[in-house]
């Protein structure tokens, strides 16, 4: 019992940690300059600047009807995480306007630099939700839509979420000037490149296909000096039809140049593929 409370506890705190990150990113850098987001985030956004609401009511109304839609369609499993994220959003977007408004935080405002804005904004942001996204939750709104809808219409979440973004984006030509949605364009595709990068791993490493006539000793040398695990496979080459090994293995950046030279020394012809690993789990490299 403990031990479930503990591994869950392990993924419950990372998202509250993501949507603070995300939290302090819309107060400090988005609403003070003017900037916008997509998904339902963005329509909270734009009813702040059309009608004063609190971001923290805004996305809480907002979320509700489609978490009902979600739990009853999606199951409860799936949208546990996901309630967990829409709370403490709500929760850390009130906690940081009742700091704003003591005075406790001023936000990041600037009338010249607003590439600097755009640029905070999408680290913060893409840094809140890549933690989130990461540990299974996320923060509501569109993508609850999106994953009820790619499932009965076999169309891909990416596609659905990016239509949707642009449409609220485009909604929001009515509130703001046209350049300060070309800053949140700025903003959005640095948040995208870093949800991306974080969840496909910070650790980089790099696979090697290995296609020889002699497996065997490249795998022993691999193994002895590199300290690498090596996977032999048993391969025929279609042209020659003579017999082969593919040798596969995973190093670290460090380790290439070495491995190379391992390659060059027992079978200067053989085939090698180098492929970019962006995640890498298991002995020698990291565990979960």
């Amino acid at each position: 019992m403990i031990r479930k409370m503990t591994s869950q506890l392990k993924i419950i705190f990372p998202i509250m940690i993501g949507t603070a990150i995300y939290a302090f990113g819309l107060h400090y850098f988005v609403i003070p300059n003017q900037l916008t987001e997509g998904g339902v985030t963005g329509i909270a956004i734009l009813l702040n600047y059309a009608a004063g609401w609190p971001l923290s009511l805004s996305t809480l109304l907002l979320n509700i009807p489609l978490f009902i839609v979600g739990w009853r369609t999606l199951g409860k499993r799936e949208m546990a995480y996901t309630l967990i994220g829409v709370l403490s959003l709500s929760l850390f977007l009130a906690l940081l306007e009742r700091l704003i408004h003591k005075g406790w935080l001023v936000p990041f405002h600037t009338s010249q630099d607003y590439i600097l804005a755009a640029l905070y904004a999408g680290v913060t942001l893409g840094a809140g939700l890549g933690i989130v996204f990461r540990f299974g939750g996320t923060t509501g709104g569109i993508d609850i839509i999106a994953r009820i809808t790619s499932r009965k219409k076999n169309v891909s979440m990416g596609q659905l979420i990016l239509a949707f973004d642009a449409l609220i984006i485009g909604a929001a030509l009515f509130y703001i000037p046209i350049e300060k949605i070309l800053y949140t364009l700025v903003a959005v595709f640095v948040a995208s490149r870093l949800i991306d990068f974080i969840q496909d791993g910070a650790y980089s490493a790099k696979s090697f296909t290995i296609i020889t006539d002699h497996g065997s000793s490249m795998a022993a040398r691999i193994a002895a000096e590199l300290e690498r695990g090596v996977t032999l496979m048993p391969a025929k080459g279609a042209f020659s039809g003579h017999a082969k090994e593919v040798v596969y293995c995973v190093v670290q950046r460090q380790e290439m140049r070495r491995l190379k030279s391992i390659i060059r020394s027992i079978d200067p012809r053989a085939f090698t593929v180098i492929s970019e690993v962006h995640d890498v789990l298991g002995e020698g490299f990291k565990e979960e």
